[in-house]
């Protein structure tokens, strides 16, 4: 197990390629600069972020990998690849590989000082690379592990699709819940002119451990992305979403389904940026917690200048079935441009009681009553992702989650 040290950083980039090590190198110096964020930050709000990095080290190689998830059987992928505690163990089929892509130097400025230490310390990932006008005929699967206790896992994740290509990607993100662990992936995801990408994350981490994701995507003219992402496990599970729409006519649908219980954070930023004309977005999510769980969605959708005739929508809804539980959502506009259509909307609430009253008096009783409510809640969320061979296990999940808060 290796610090968080120069020596270190040196050692973990110092095979990688000149770009990239520029790179890491600025943001090494970034990261011995920053303090940790906390609440009193905007990006941070609602979160008292409990952690001291003094408790986890990086791994020199990785560990044993958990088997085989029952997913795979269910989509069938093309081509996969499995990165254990940020360390990729297999890549194989078209269109993947394993390290890391190449970088410029005029990607965004770090957010805070997770980023920069996993530009810093990030050593290998898995790159998806579709060139112009191919189509994979199935979802490409990477699975994502954090085993290691006491381990940072820097995984790094890259999808690029040229022009007129189309690629589904599938993301799984798990850890056993013994394992006290802080995993900082970083995805970044590029759509070229007409090209489509979809980007499927299945979040299950383990019960004690952190996880600080930060997703960039971008796409140019006439180009579409969609992520969906679905969120059950993590002691504290942040994600972090940056979407510019760079090209006139792309758009991007960002779809999620979470279910908070226990004491989990499950932590949304999602910042969406209209810098072309004719652009669209919409932003949907559903979630719920108990117990003394805490959600927090923050979205933010910007239109420039630049992004006249935008259709731009943002929609988060709160189910909170416990006298402990919080959940907090704050939609935010921000328009520049002065010929678009934007809406947002969100709700925070308990289930409801008129609806109880109606399937009882339909004869269900009150548990079953309420179990169906919480169905048909997530399934308008559920019905969006774009893989319907997870329909039924992001169901299950959902409710599975439920049955156990109900006792």
């Amino acid at each position: 197990m290796l610090p968080l040290d120069r020596s270190t950083h040196e050692r973990v980039t110092r095979a990688l390629d000149d770009a990239v090590q520029e790179r890491a190198a600025r943001a090494f110096e970034e990261f011995e600069a920053m303090p940790l964020p906390s609440e009193k930050d905007e990006d941070w709000r609602y979160v008292d972020l409990d952690l001291d990095l003094g408790d986890y080290a990086l791994p020199d190689s990785p560990g044993s990998a958990l088997d085989i998830h029952a997913i795979a059987d269910l989509v069938g992928p093309i081509a996969a690849a499995s990165n254990v505690d940020g360390h990729t163990i297999s890549a194989e089929g078209e269109f993947i590989r394993s390290g890391l892509a190449a970088r410029t130097p005029e990607m965004p400025p770090l957010a805070d000082r997770f980023a920069a230490l996993h530009d810093a310390f990030a050593a290998d990932g898995v790159v998806v690379s579709v060139p112009a006008k191919a189509r994979p005929e199935g979802p490409i699967l990477i699975d994502l592990q954090s085993v290691t206790d006491g381990s940072f896992a820097l995984p790094r994740i890259t999808v690029s699709a040229g022009d007129q290509a189309e690629v589904s990607v599938l993301v799984l993100q798990r850890s056993p819940d013994d394992v006290h662990s802080l995993v900082i992936p970083s995805f970044e995801v590029s759509a070229g002119a007409a090209a489509r990408v979809s980007l499927t994350v299945i979040q299950e981490w383990g019960d004690d451990t952190v996880a600080i994701a930060t997703h960039r995507m971008n796409a140019g003219r006439d180009g579409s992305l969609m992520l969906a992402e679905a969120g059950f496990g993590g002691r504290y599970s942040r994600l972090r979403l940056a979407v510019d729409l760079l090209g006139a006519g792309c758009g991007a649908e960002i779809v999620g389904a979470y279910f908070g219980d226990a004491a989990q954070v499950l932590d949304y930023r999602y910042y969406m940026r209209h810098a072309a004309p004719s652009t669209t977005s919409e932003m949907f999510l559903k979630g719920a917690v108990a117990d003394e769980a805490k959600s927090v969605f923050s979205g933010l959708i910007r239109i420039e200048r630049e992004g006249q005739k935008t259709n731009a929508h943002q929609t988060n809804r709160n189910l909170v079935l416990s006298d402990g539980a919080e959940a907090h959502s704050v939609p935010n506009l921000e328009i520049l441009a002065d010929d678009v259509r934007c809406g947002h909307g969100s709700a925070v609430g308990p289930l409801d009681e008129e609806q109880r009253y109606y399937l009882q008096s339909r004869g269900l009783d009150r548990d079953r009553a309420d179990r169906l409510q919480v169905k048909g809640f997530f399934e308008e969320a559920i019905q969006r992702f774009p893989l319907r061979a997870l329909d039924g296990r992001l169901r299950d999940a959902a409710l599975t989650k439920y049955a156990g808060v109900m006792g």
